[in-house]
This record gives C-alpha cells, sequence and structure tokens, in this order.
C-alpha cells in the first residue's frame, strides 16, 4: 500500500498546466501560470493536508475495487 500514488492534475486547452503527487508531497507547476499557482498553493499548510488525505480517502479506499 506504499507505493500508491495519487495525482490531481490541471489542464487547460488539453496543457497540464500543474499538479499535486502524493509522492512528491506538493504541487508542482509546468508552465509559468502554473508554477505560480502551485507557489500559492504550496504556501497554504490546509490545502496540502487536504491533498494528502485525498491519498487515503480515495486511493486507499477503493483499492480492493480493482
Amino acid at each position: 500500500l506504499k507505493d500508491i500514488q495519487f495525482i490531481r492534475s490541471y489542464c487547460y486547452n488539453k496543457l497540464e498546466i500543474n499538479r499535486f503527487d502524493s509522492n512528491v508531497g506538493k504541487y508542482v507547476g509546468y508552465t509559468a501560470a502554473g508554477v505560480r499557482q502551485a507557489e500559492i498553493w504550496n504556501k497554504d499548510p490546509s490545502e496540502i493536508a487536504a491533498m494528502k488525505a485525498q491519498r487515503e480517502a480515495y486511493c486507499l479506499t477503493n483499492i480492493g475495487i480493482d
């Protein structure tokens, strides 16, 4: 169960602008706007905690289904 990864990607116009990766533990930006937004989100401890909790809430509860 430790190698389960939660990724939430944000895309605009078919281009990934940023994503949260549970293995990295923070948002990563891929465009100029995405980098700026990732920096804002990474400064908010409640946002990071909420995304980390999504790994447990979404991935670990559904592991038995797949």
